[in-house]
């Protein structure tokens, strides 16, 4: 499912048009993303939970050369699936 398909599927379940479904996720997104941003995270109760991950400074090595590299420290997104969508899933 791509962004369109489910700006799309809010419209149609929230009786609204299309657009104003697209505008509602790009700022439901953007608020995600700015908050991650922030350090902070944010939970959907019955959904999951977004988050932000550190990653450490570490060794790696080129696939192409076999040299070693130095991989520098940096944050990810991640998200953690809540119990209710885990059941949901699982049947």
């Amino acid at each position: 499912m791509t962004k369109q398909d489910l700006a799309k599927e809010m419209a149609d379940k929230a009786d609204i048009d299309q657009g104003s479904a697209k505008d509602a996720l790009d700022a439901a997104l953007e608020a995600i993303s700015a908050e991650l941003s922030r350090g902070g995270e944010v939970s959907l109760a019955g959904f999951g939970k977004f988050s932000v991950s550190e990653r450490s400074a570490r060794e790696g090595r080129n696939p192409a050369t076999g040299e070693t590299i130095q991989i520098k420290a940096s944050n990810a997104p991640k998200f953690t699936a809540a119990s209710a969508l885990k059941k949901e899933l699982n049947g």
